[in-house]
């Protein structure tokens, strides 16, 4: 949304397809935090990038809802920049000031797995549904000039997503081996593939809930009209 607001009129980068649908899990080490209003001066929450990631949206999303009106960026002050691994590790230490992770699967299925580590809220709860969580994006020059690699591209990815969805223990199986991840095994990627919440579709969903709320807070200037206005028309459909 924000990429699609700042380049309108010039290079258009747009939406070539959805990834997935995955909930993110804001979770917590601190036994006295039961809700966001429990969090204090004492509490820092690791999230990918402060104001601008996903997590950090849905986080102010949540503060609305819980905090109320005009109170979105309350939380902003205890957020720390850090990648995945490193927040994760800073979490599960005990020692650091991070007491809250923001993060994404495969992390926070690990996190859960670690006694006194809990789920505080799930996106899908903020959002009142199942949400895209990744997509393919593109600058509409590069579509134009390239035409036939665009489309192979599309094709591929449709005939990927089908083969995940088709043989989740073999699509599991092909990510521990492309992503050399050590700390997951078989049974856990898979237990991931079969959670409910958790779905790969081209489809988008609640991006414009994300879009109409960034709109209201100031982050993007334009509020598109439809969903279909952040995507290629390749997906209109």
């Amino acid at each position: 949304a924000t990429i699609w607001a700042k380049t309108r009129g010039n290079i258009d980068v747009r939406c070539v397809t959805a990834v997935n649908s995955m909930p993110v899990y804001l979770n917590t080490r601190n036994p006295t935090v039961t809700s966001l209003k429990d969090l204090g001066d004492k509490d820092r929450i690791a999230l990918p990038a402060v104001k601008v990631s996903m997590q950090a949206i849905t986080l102010q999303m949540a503060a609305l809802k819980e905090l109320g009106p005009g109170r979105h960026g309350d939380l902003d002050r205890l957020t720390v920049a850090m990648a995945h691994p490193d927040g994760q590790a800073a979490l599960l230490s005990g020692s650091t000031e991070i007491t809250a992770h923001f993060s994404s699967p495969p992390f926070q299925y690990q996190q859960l797995k670690v006694p006194g580590v809990r789920r505080l809220l799930s996106s899908y709860e903020v959002l009142g549904g199942p949400a895209t969580f990744n997509v393919v994006w593109a600058t509409a020059k590069f579509r134009q000039d390239n035409p036939r690699i665009y489309q192979a591209f599309v094709t591929a990815f449709a005939e990927a997503t089908q083969a995940i969805n088709a043989d989740k223990k073999a699509a599991a199986a092909r990510y521990l081996e492309i992503a050399n991840d050590k700390k997951s095994s078989l049974d856990d990627i898979v237990a991931m593939l079969a959670d409910p919440d958790i779905e790969f579709t081209m489809t988008p969903k609640s991006t414009m809930k994300y879009a109409a709320f960034m709109h209201a807070t100031g982050a993007i200037k334009q509020l598109p009209e439809s969903w279909k206005d952040l995507c290629f028309d390749n997906l209109h459909a």
